[in-house]
Parts: structure tokens; C-alpha cells; sequence
């Protein structure tokens, strides 16, 4: 249309084009469009990406077409306060970095103490690598009292397995993986087991029961107690005490079935026998020795039988009681459990041919035993017509409970605070098979605990 149009001006003038009119050819954007047919028209694409349309944006600017990108609007103006404050942080953006450089590196000790002690433990292991000042938190008096003061979070278990009885595994419930450790927590050529917490410490019990150990499984502060003044060679109940003030400062107590008892007092490093036991307490005591003790405000709670009861012992007072209390029907393999200085039960509940795990609650005016949860019915469905016996791997406020039969071996969890069940990933060493759980107890990790 153009060059029709100069054409037309130039023979009206009389006056040949010159050559380069005759050489010029239109844009295609100013080229006349094919005709399309009536039923064509450019749409919005609803479903696709509108980038992919075939309309786009015409925009004159300086006398002169443009052809915009698909799905962009025309330029718009900025605004002279715009621009100037854009100028403002461009000039500004290099001292921002060099400021904050300054501050990181005037940044206070014990500001950089809390906030590593707010790490998980998982997480705090693998930054030890990063320098030796990481790496020494462990032996900062500061940091231990940083880590004292923070509230405790889910305890983690320790267990260990049928083949590998002096190695143990360590179960995080949080980020529901297995830690295996390298070397033995215990540096000893006997076997020993699991059998009773407190403060961050586990206390071990060789099969011989003639020495107690204590030791943090996390960072492997180890202690071999005294020898007992007492050889007592009969099976025995064994419980923890912690003074959670004081680091290092923590109590075990371990009592016989006829009545025998000593405690370990670990600021003296000596066994002691406070006293006899009251003519009041039944014996033989009839301990449940399937069952870890538990501890309330100081004081030790043991489960007993015939008659079915709960023994406890006053670690401030010295003081012994006994208290009868039924134990639920068709109940068997059951253990003691704790939360929220509540005292709980779990067990199995066998009738015919189904079995059940139970929770119940102890209820402290009638000291009934009321039952409060029991395992879902889908999962009591596997162990229906078999012979299960069940082990109580920890029984403070997160339970985990091994239940086995002759060809079955499951890992099952319950959080008694929230009433929830969950089942427990199977412990499976590096290039080995599974391992079947022989014993375990819960601890709270605690990076400073010392033993």
C-alpha cells in the first residue's frame, strides 16, 4: 500500500523514483494480512500457557511499530521517585554486605551457644566437623548450661540385638531413622544390657550381675561403678534417679525380690543400704522383672505380683509404700509406663484367640486400673491365633514395644500423651539382615550429661 501510494505522488510530479524507493519492500509487520476465513479469529487460551498465543502486542513508539513479546504489556513510565530510590539501593547494596559481615563476626558467645544447643542431636554430630571450636562445645561449661535449661524433647531408645549384644542401636523417633555406632558404647569384653535411664545416662547390668555401668551413648562419657557391698546373685530390679541441677549428679537403685536393696550416689561414688525394709512391704516382693521402673518427682514406682500391686520408694524421704491394685482380666506381659506423672500400664489383653495391645491409666482414688487406648484392630488382625509375647523397649511418654512370635518380629510405638500408634522401622545393621530387638531402654539425649 505504500509504495502504490509513492507512486502515485510521483507521477503526479512527473518525477522518475529513485532507486532505492524501487529496491525498498515493506516490514512484514506493515505487509496487508491474509484474508481469513470468516470463522477464524485469535482467542485467549484458557488451559495453555498464554505465552504460546499467536496475538501479539502492537506498540508506536517514536513514530515507529514495535512487536512486543507474547503475554507483555506495553512499557509504562516510571516514576522519578521510583527511579531515584531504585538509584538508592544500588549504591546501597555493597555496604549491606560488608555490614553484615562485621556483625557475624562480632556475633556474642553465648548468643552463638544457644542457638547450637537448639539443634537436633543428628544435626549437632555432623556440624562437630566443621571447625574445633564446634567441636569443643562438648566441654564448655557455658554450653552445658545452655543445653540444661532448654526443655526435653522425645527420648530417643537404645536397644540391643540377639547377635550384636555389645554394639546397640539408637532409634530417633523424629526423624525415624536407626543410628548405629561404630565402636561398643562400653569399652568391656562382658555382656551387658539396657536396664534403667535418667539425665541423658544409661545404666547397664552385665548377665553375670556383678557390675553396674554408666555411660552417655551419645558422646561415650563412661564410668565403671564400685562394686556392690552386697553380693546379691538372684535377678534383680534396677532404677535411675537424675538430679538434672547438678551435672553428673545422678542415683541407681537396684532391689531383690527378698526385700534387699542398696543405692549408688554418684557425688560420693559409693553403694549405700539407707535402711531396712518396712515390716509393712510384703516379701517376697514378686517383682516384675520384664518391667523398667519409673520415676515421678523423685520417686520409684516398681510393679509387683501376688498380690498384683505397685511398690514405691521415696528417693528424698527413704520412705517405702505398697499399694494393691487388681490387675486388668486377660491381661499378661504387661509393663509400667510414664507420662506426665501419670503412672500407666501397657500389656497384652488375650481372649481366645485374639490379642490386643492395652493401654490403661491408675487411677489415683479408687487405684483402678481404666483403660484408655488399645492398638488399632487392623493391626491385631497379624498376630491372630499366635502365641506373641511382648517386650516394653522404653516407657517414658513414647513407648516402643517389640512383639514377637515364632516367625514374626514387629516394632510398634504408641505417644501417650497424643493417644497415637506408629509402627517402628525395622533395625537393620550396614550389610547385614535384620536384627531381631533383644532389650532396649528410652533415654532423653542429652549432649553433656556426664557419667
Amino acid at each position: 500500500m505504500l509504495s502504490h501510494l509513492i507512486s502515485q505522488v510521483l507521477d503526479l510530479s512527473g518525477t522518475p523514483p529513485p532507486p532505492y524507493l524501487l529496491r525498498y519492500q515493506p516490514p512484514p509487520i506493515l505487509q496487508q494480512p491474509p484474508e481469513l476465513p470468516s470463522h477464524s479469529s485469535c482467542l485467549l487460551n484458557l488451559e495453555d500457557d498464554p505465552s504460546e498465543d499467536d496475538c501479539y502486542n502492537l506498540v508506536m513508539k517514536a513514530g515507529k511499530f514495535e512487536m512486543l513479546e507474547p503475554g507483555i504489556g506495553p512499557p509504562s513510565k516510571r516514576a522519578r521517585k521510583d527511579s531515584i530510590q531504585g538509584k538508592k539501593l544500588s549504591e546501597t547494596s555493597v555496604p549491606n554486605e560488608t555490614m553484615e559481615s562485621e556483625i557475624w563476626k562480632e556475633f556474642p558467645e553465648d548468643l552463638f551457644e544457644n542457638v547450637i544447643a537448639r539443634l537436633p542431636v543428628a544435626t549437632f554430630f555432623r556440624f562437630r566437623s566443621v571447625c574445633q571450636k564446634w567441636n569443643s562445645l562438648l566441654t564448655s561449661n557455658s554450653f552445658s548450661l545452655q543445653c540444661g535449661q532448654l526443655t526435653r524433647t522425645q527420648p530417643w531408645f537404645y536397644t540391643r540385638t540377639h547377635e550384636n549384644v555389645n554394639t546397640g542401636a539408637m532409634y530417633d523417633p523424629v526423624s525415624r531413622k536407626w543410628h548405629h555406632p561404630n565402636v561398643p558404647v562400653i569399652s568391656t569384653n562382658k555382656i551387658v544390657l539396657p536396664v534403667a535411664s535418667a539425665g541423658g545416662l544409661i545404666c547397664f547390668l552385665d548377665i553375670s550381675h556383678g557390675s553396674f555401668y554408666v555411660c552417655n551413648p551419645l558422646t561415650r562419657s563412661f564410668r565403671e561403678l564400685q562394686a556392690r557391698s552386697v553380693n546379691v546373685w538372684s535377678r534383680v530390679v534396677v532404677g535411675m534417679t537424675a538430679n538434672e541441677k547438678v551435672v553428673g549428679a545422678y542415683q541407681v537403685m537396684w532391689v531383690g525380690s527378698n526385700g534387699e536393696y542398696e543405692i549408688y550416689d554418684s557425688r560420693n561414688d559409693t553403694w549405700a543400704c539407707p535402711g531396712a525394709m518396712p515390716a509393712c512391704i510384703n516379701v517376697p516382693l514378686s517383682l516384675n522383672y520384664r518391667s523398667q521402673p519409673v520415676t515421678i518427682a523423685g520417686c520409684m514406682y516398681f510393679l509387683r505380683s501376688d498380690p498384683d500391686g505397685i511398690v514405691s520408694y521415696d528417693t528424698e524421704t527413704g520412705i517405702w509404700k505398697q499399694f494393691t491394685v487388681p490387675a486388668p482380666v486377660h491381661l499378661r506381659e504387661h509393663t509400667l509406663a510414664e507420662c506426665g506423672g501419670r503412672l500407666m500400664l501397657a500389656g497384652l489383653l488375650t481372649k481366645n484367640a485374639a490379642t490386643c495391645v492395652c493401654i490403661w491409666e491408675l487411677q489415683k482414688m479408687t487405684l483402678l486400673w481404666k483403660e484408655v487406648d488399645r492398638m488399632p484392630n487392623i493391626w491385631c488382625l497379624e498376630f491372630y491365633g499366635k502365641p506373641i509375647r511382648m517386650s516394653c523397649l522404653g516407657n517414658k511418654t513414647l513407648l516402643m514395644l517389640s512383639l514377637r512370635s515364632k516367625m514374626t518380629n514387629r516394632l510398634v510405638g504408641y505417644d501417650i500423651a497424643r493417644k497415637k500408634w506408629f509402627k517402628v522401622p525395622n533395625c537393620v545393621f550396614p550389610h547385614r539382615k535384620r536384627q531381631w530387638i533383644a532389650c532396649g531402654t528410652a533415654f532423653h539425649p542429652c549432649l553433656t550429661a556426664k557419667a
